[in-house]
């Protein structure tokens, strides 16, 4: 039976097994260092082995093979984690074994990047739906025939994986009304509410 695991930013040195994320305290108060801070955010790195520094200045970056070693001691398949912004809304890492999820296009106004859900139904397929950024108004012109009306619908592209999570199949594109949801790019004080 596939099973996956599904976390906020990534692993940590700290965390051994699974019971340790469901006996932490909620709410509470996320601290500068340890299991609840690397949760949040560590990174996956292609250039890491084991543990490295993280560019965000807190945290970690782990490498492939961290993940695989996670996933065979908690006899998992899949990690599934976001707080990263990736180009395409979606991004594999270590063999398809971690896969990052960025649901919010052009994050605040800066990246171009798409975003992307992913559902997994009753049999564990993984599908992706794809939002990609709304094109840009320019902000000085005299107006052009090529540019986006205000309001112009993003397309939305699903990749269905089978359960192997070795193939890809894209369904057709269709227009879909495109909200902002980009959050402040300002700190915020992170509290986890009870499950």
């Amino acid at each position: 039976m596939k099973r996956y695991s599904v976390c906020m930013g990534g692993l940590s040195p700290d965390l051994h097994n699974l019971d340790q994320i469901r006996n932490l305290q909620r709410p509470t108060d996320v601290p500068e260092t340890g299991l609840l801070c690397d949760l949040l955010w560590s990174d996956p790195s292609k250039d890491v082995k084991g543990w490295g520094m993280n560019d965000r200045g807190v945290s970690y970056t782990f490498g492939p093979d961290k993940v695989k070693e996670f996933l065979q001691k908690q006899d998992l398949d899949l990690i599934c984690r976001a707080h990263q912004v990736v180009e395409d809304g979606y991004e594999f890492f270590a063999d398809r074994q971690l896969v990052t999820i960025f649901s919010a296009p052009n994050y605040c106004g800066e990246f171009d990047n798409a975003g992307a859900m992913m559902s997994v139904d009753e049999t564990l397929m993984c599908s992706f739906q794809i939002l990609k950024p709304a094109e840009k108004k320019p902000k000085f012109g005299f107006g052009s025939t090529t540019t986006a009306k205000l309001g112009t619908p993003s397309t939305k592209t699903k990749l269905v994986l089978n359960k192997g999570l070795d193939r890809i199949s894209i369904q057709q594109p269709k227009l879909i009304p495109l909200v902002d949801l980009s959050f402040p790019s300002y700190p915020l004080d992170l509290k986890l509410a009870q499950p």
